[in-house]
């Protein structure tokens, strides 16, 4: 893990734009590359309560270097795009035609904004997302069993539309067969993912997975997969005592950013309020200490600007 002294030394640096993409998203850009591939740059934007908070040194490199990692880890679950990360900020993956649902797994019960599967069974249902949870369950508290809640992609103005279980066939999105097939698949790359946070020491508590078909019709993993923007992660070793004693687990995800707007108040209405960049220095070394754990690997920060590295790829495809 990099020094603290450094991220704040590149901290300035964090949120300057590249520009020059084709498509852009809230914290990726991209080019379309010959041959049915895409360059893929993981920028270092924050996304939280559904825009766009700051920049995090070093947060697109473990974004992109983790996602790499996972995808290794469960390609015999379920295939996935990546072609190759030639640049610690960027992949190349094969195109796919993304499917109109992403799959929530949860394993707790948790959660801080209105939509949250807390927040909706502390208002007093009982059958969320078309699933029956029983009652007396705690906030935090690990669920009888995973369930998968689906959601549609979220727009710039608001939260994505949460769904009954259901309504991916009933709405016409894709057969039943398919759905069956995509609920498997996240489940085991759930329990995976579960083992191999459970090595680390965290605790996997609900991810976002993204899938799609191929150019043959195939379902494939896409997006970018367990990492602290994708999943959200506790601390194992003090999980039990802080539930017991009703406190908030120790983050190792981008919940630890909600968490302090949270205490502000602010919960994604109106204008965000301006944080210390000591919050930013945290939050930087905490994705780092993320990706260690769960890779057993050193972090290396690449060096800044990362433009002259995005250039010479695309030289490299002809693209420049």
């Amino acid at each position: 893990m990099v020094s603290e002294s450094l991220v704040k030394e590149v901290l300035p640096l964090a949120y300057k734009g590249r520009g020059g993409a084709q498509g852009e998203g809230k914290v990726r850009e991209w080019w379309n590359l010959p041959g049915g591939r895409r360059l893929i740059v993981t920028t270092d934007r924050l996304s939280a309560f559904d825009r766009v908070l700051t920049a995090v040194p070093f947060k697109g490199q473990v974004l992109n270097e983790l996602s790499a990692f996972w995808f290794r880890q469960t390609a015999d679950i379920v295939p996935n795009h990546l072609e190759s990360t030639p640049d610690p900020n960027c992949a190349i993956v094969r195109e796919a035609e993304p499917l109109p649902v992403e799959v929530i797994v949860r394993g707790y019960i948790t959660g801080v904004t209105s939509t949250a599967l807390w927040r909706r069974y502390e208002l007093g249902e009982r059958t969320i997302y078309g699933q029956h949870f029983p009652e007396g369950l705690r906030k935090n508290e690990k669920l009888p069993v995973p369930v998968i809640t689906p959601t549609t992609k979220g727009g710039p103005t608001g939260h994505d539309e949460r769904l009954d279980l259901d309504e991916v066939v009933t709405r016409g999105w894709m057969a039943a067969a398919l759905w069956d097939q995509i609920k498997q698949a996240a489940l085991a790359l759930f329990q995976r993912g579960t083992e191999i946070a459970a090595r680390a020491g965290l605790i996997l508590v609900d991810t976002k997975y993204e899938f799609g078909l191929d150019a043959e019709g195939k379902l494939v993993l896409i997006d970018e997969v367990h990492t602290p923007d994708s999943s959200r992660f506790w601390l194992a070793s003090s999980y039990q005592q802080r539930f017991e004693a009703g406190l908030e687990p120790e983050c190792f995800d981008k919940e630890f950013v909600r968490l302090e707007y949270a205490r502000t108040g602010y919960r994604g209405d109106g204008e965000p309020p301006v944080m210390p960049d000591e919050l930013w220095v945290r939050t930087s070394l905490l994705y780092q200490e993320s990706f260690e754990r769960i890779t057993g690997m050193p972090f290396i920060p690449a060096s800044y600007p990362v433009e002259p590295r995005i250039q010479a790829v695309l030289k490299s495809e002809g693209l420049l």
